[in-house]
């Protein structure tokens, strides 16, 4: 299975009915398209959207409905617009219950690094420090490593995105919480071991004496 799709599938599972729930740009759009029918979740995009369903199919994508990144998305019936000011009204008074942001690196206590790298362009931050400081949950959806290093680090050494650490990081090996601020080993993707992870894991993993496979 491709390593996104484990982990926007993962990630999905972790949706409640009722929930308002902001997707960040990357992999975690994907997770809309794994939400089981009969789950009522409201997807929000911080500029300005609450109703947003599937990414569409090709040739189904109208111009002027995007995400915050500018990608094609669709809209539910339903769905409401508005501005970026009572977008941001509602990340920053509480409001969102999960928030799914990609990452570059998260360190051994769950600090999350993911808006920038010094030296190279930098579009906008964007609304990630928001999100990551106003949301009631945060998880990380990204790949485990990246060009052979992991980005599960024992410091991030990129600027940090808010000094509050996220609760769950989903990769394409292996789901990681952050119980008494330290990094653990909650889960490994299918057919991963656990020695696997730890091999290719910077940060130091706690390691329940149980550790199960993750159910997609």
């Amino acid at each position: 299975m491709d390593p996104q799709i484990i982990i926007a599938r993962r990630v999905a599972k972790e949706l409640r009915s009722g929930n308002l729930v902001n997707l960040g740009i990357g992999i975690p759009t994907l997770v809309a398209n794994y939400v089981p029918s009969d789950l009522k979740v409201f997807f929000q995009s911080e500029n300005g959207l609450i109703g947003t369903g599937p990414i569409p199919e090709q040739g189904m994508a109208h111009p002027l409905l995007t995400d915050a990144g500018g990608r094609p998305i669709s809209a539910l019936p339903g769905a409401a617009t508005f501005d970026s000011a009572m977008s941001f009204g509602l990340i920053r008074g509480g409001h969102v219950d999960i928030t799914v942001l990609g990452g570059l690196q998260v360190d051994a206590h769950g600090l999350l690094a993911n808006w920038m790298i010094p030296g190279k362009m930098v579009p906008g931050m964007g609304g990630a420090m928001d999100l990551v400081s106003g949301a009631k949950r945060v998880i990380v959806a990204m790949q485990h490593a990246a060009k052979g290093k992991s980005k599960i680090v024992a410091k991030c050494t990129l600027p940090l995105t808010s000094s509050r650490p996220v609760d769950l990081v989903v990769t394409d090996m292996a789901v990681i919480g952050f119980p008494d601020g330290k990094a653990t080993l909650l889960e490994t993707a299918p057919g991963t071991s656990i020695g696997e992870v730890l091999a290719v894991t910077e940060a130091e993993l706690a390691v329940p004496d149980s550790v199960p496979e993750m159910k997609l």
